[in-house]
């Protein structure tokens, strides 16, 4: 019949898009995504290198965002010291136990499909530029990376699709994170765009570049021999993640096994004492993995 009502296309609601607060545009979601760290590692050892990272970074977490201990903690083993205690209140507690939700994990593999390729997700608080920059400063000092396969680590504060408007939009947002949290928010640095590109092309080297360079302040400068600012960009397939540090390449460009061989090269350590492995015990303690 004529007078048959139009079926509405299915999704309809869905493709209506999203938008931020500051009106760019919410894209699809992402198999790739948030603050994270991208990682390349020795071919072939991927996975390993997936657990090796857990165990690290879990390690650097709990010293830098460690877990809040329950406030009724304390009630709890007080009330388990008394001598006496009513059945009820056993099996409440018994009860309360069993509904407390399991400790959520603070790091996930998003699975790349790609050689030499790893991305960790984080979750907050923690922050990845700052937890990548607690283990440069440790391998720095102890010539120990604590991992056997993992190479350069490329912190970033987020994850976005690769295309121009949501790249302005991340940057801008890691931009305005960064100065927030330095002491002198005026200051004008100098500052190059590091770019490793992978899997894509959609976007020029050169678009990328430009598209984040017209967000910098104009008060910044182009320095490509001396920077004090670096943008981290990585662009992997559809995804874009950028972070923005300080000393890349006083830091041999975040590679820890570079960082820990000129460490161990100093001959700060006796002859076969040179280390580049070495992970913590279960009990906190550290040991030698040859």
């Amino acid at each position: 019949m004529s007078s048959e009502k139009k079926r509405k296309p299915e999704g309809g609601d869905r493709a209506k898009k999203r938008y931020r607060t500051d009106g760019s545009p919410i894209w699809g979601k992402r198999s790739i995504d948030g603050p994270g760290v991208w990682v390349s590692c020795v071919k072939g050892k991927e996975k390993q290198t997936v657990g090796e990272l857990y165990d690290l970074f879990e390690h650097l977490a709990s010293e830098m965002w460690p877990e809040e201990v329950a406030a009724d903690s304390k009630e709890d083993d007080e009330d388990a010291e008394e001598e006496e205690e009513d059945l009820e209140k056993q099996i409440a507690k018994e009860l309360e136990t069993i509904k407390k939700p399991r400790k959520e994990q603070r790091f996930a593999n998003c699975n790349t499909n790609t050689t030499c390729v790893v991305f960790i997700s984080c979750k907050p608080p923690v922050d990845p530029i700052k937890l990548v920059n607690r283990h440069i400063a440790n391998v720095e000092e102890t010539g120990v990376t604590r991992t056997r396969y993992t190479q350069r680590l490329t912190p970033v504060t987020g994850s976005c699709v690769a295309n121009a408007p949501e790249i302005k939009s991340l940057f801008e947002r890691a931009l305005k994170r960064f100065i927030a949290e330095e002491e002198d928010p005026e200051k004008a640095y100098r500052y190059k765009i590091e770019l490793r590109s992978r899997n894509h092309n959609t976007l020029t080297r050169q678009q990328i570049i430009d598209t984040i360079a017209q967000c910098v302040p104009s008060t910044f400068t182009v320095d490509l021999e001396d920077p004090e600012l670096f943008v981290l960009v990585e662009v992997f397939k559809s995804v874009c993640g950028i972070g923005i540090v300080k000393d890349y390449y006083a830091h041999q460009k975040f590679n820890v096994m570079e960082i820990a061989n000129a460490k161990n090269q100093e001959g700060k350590f006796a002859e076969g004492e040179g280390r580049v492995v070495e992970k913590p015990k279960a009990d906190g303690e550290v040991q030698n993995n040859p």
